[in-house]
């Protein structure tokens, strides 16, 4: 075990610069097709009895796993169109994963009563296969590209680290992630001490625990699906933290069969809020470009977590006892939550983009194909500004500087075929920007009006980073009757 964790988070932030390099759906695809084959040598090499072949396989499939979470999490938000059906999207996710956590050693039991360890193998062999088959149907995306003027290396791992360095959202956010992971760790070897020797359970009492903690992460997906109305997916994240660390605390003080089982149960509710938020937290961060590998050294950090908790449990068990490791465990996520609040508080602070800005920029075709990420990132950098009727907004022959989009009032553009008046909503000034010329046309303002304004650099980096949005910027401006081109 602690061979196949240290090989992932060793490996994961190199395999995670895949999903950068490459499409994502290609990334998710060829790992699920290498793991088919992996898997299917574990179990030809259990049915040899070659051991030798089982370990190596087991840890070069750890190895080639860690691609596929980094590539998943940075293509959702491609397939997002509101941060509302992001957070959804990550629900659905992590339910689907707690499904699996609480029922796969269950069914990987059966398969190994029925057929022994091939037959189990095989199986998870075949489930692969099985995700493959739903990876491949999913609709084709672009890789973004970073600004022309970044100056972020297009493979190495260097991206991700100065990516996590510069953002100080990101460090609070993996940091405090690695925390519950490593708890995590720790939960995975006290879980087993508690039916065994605290409660006395027994060997079906370690599932008993576990499934409860199954069943409370599947209500803890409902329960983060609940909270997104909020939109204080930084608060909820620290409100997981503390769900999981204090049932651990509630054990160490009242060590009855019952409160186990509701205490694990919200454990279970805390650890599926945690995943959730901290997901959504850094897909809503990190820049596009640099997804994959930020989610690369969250997989390491995560990892690693597991690693190091399950790791140090057993010495604190013969340290300290059983109550007092479940204590100290238990007091570092709601302890840490607690200081962290000031820090989690303005990473909501600082993420909330008000709605005005993002139904700007929907009303521009060429804006609104963009990763909401990207759209989120423009919506908070427009500028408010209102203009009295009679004004001039721009003339014929003046510098391009930004992109003007039209939410209330009226305006009229003096065109070569003669004036024409457009209302709200209706955007004015591409052309100049994305032609590099003077512009082409007088706009004057017929009624009191309210606009939002893009610089020409932030739009620019937007639209000439995205191959979609070029082309239907293109196509817009053809139809305009100015193609791109000339």
């Amino acid at each position: 075990m602690f061979g196949r964790m240290g090989a992932a988070a060793v490996a994961a932030p190199f395999t995670a610069s895949l999903a950068d390099r490459h499409e994502q759906r290609r990334v998710m695809l060829a790992t699920d097709l290498v793991r088919v084959a992996t898997l299917a040598g574990i179990a030809a090499s259990a049915a040899a009895g070659i051991a030798a072949g089982v370990y190596a396989l087991a840890i070069l499939t750890s190895i080639v796993s860690t691609a596929f979470r980094p590539a998943e999490a940075s293509l959702i938000p491609r397939l997002a169109d509101t941060p509302e059906e992001l957070t959804a999207a990550n629900v659905t996710t992590s339910t689907f994963d707690s499904v699996g956590a609480f029922a796969g050693p269950a069914v990987g039991a059966l398969l190994y009563t029925l057929g022994g360890p091939s037959l189990a193998f095989l199986c998870v062999s075949l489930t692969y296969l099985w995700s493959a088959s739903f990876v491949a149907r999913i609709p084709r995306t672009e890789r973004p590209e970073p600004p022309a003027d970044a100056h972020e290396d297009s493979g190495g791992i260097a991206a991700g680290f100065r990516a996590v360095k510069g953002e100080p959202r990101l460090r609070v956010v993996i940091g405090l992630y690695a925390a519950q992971t490593m708890v995590a760790g720790a939960y995975s070897v006290l879980v087993v001490v508690v039916a065994l020797e605290l409660l006395d359970l027994g060997n079906a009492g370690v599932g008993f625990l576990q499934a409860a903690t199954g069943v409370g992460a599947i209500v803890g997906a409902i329960v983060a699906l609940a909270l997104v109305g909020r939109k204080r997916t930084a608060a909820n994240f620290g409100f997981g933290l503390a769900c999981f660390g204090a049932p651990l605390l509630a054990l160490a003080a009242l060590p009855r069969t019952g409160a186990a089982i509701v205490a694990l149960a919200l454990l279970g509710i805390g650890n599926s809020v945690v995943d959730i938020s901290a997901v959504t937290l850094i897909q809503r961060t990190a820049s596009a470009a640099v997804a994959g590998r930020v989610f690369g050294l969250v997989e390491a950090a995560a990892v690693g977590g597991l690693g190091i908790g399950s790791v140090l449990t057993p010495l604190l068990l013969h340290l300290a006892g059983t109550r007092w490791t479940l204590a100290i465990a238990g007091a570092i996520l709601p302890l840490l939550s607690l200081v962290m609040r000031p820090a989690l508080n303005s990473i909501d602070a600082g993420a909330h983009v008000p709605q005005a800005q993002l139904a700007a920029i929907a009303t521009v075709p060429f804006l609104d194909v963009l990763p909401i990420q990207q759209k989120e990132a423009l919506a908070a950098t427009l500028e408010r500004i209102e203009r009295p009727a009679g004004a001039t907004l721009f003339s014929a022959g003046d510098r391009g500087d930004r992109l003007y989009i039209l939410t209330a009032g009226s305006i009229e553009v003096d065109l070569p075929s003669g004036p024409k008046v457009e209302s709200a909503p209706a955007f004015v000034g591409e052309i100049a920007l994305l032609r590099d010329v003077p512009r082409t046309a007088t706009v004057r303002v017929t009624v009191d009006s309210t606009f939002w304004t893009l610089d020409a650099e932030h739009f620019l980096d937007a639209v000439s980073g995205h191959s979609r949005s070029s082309r239907a910027a293109d196509a817009l401006v053809a139809s305009r009757g100015i193609a791109l081109s000339a």
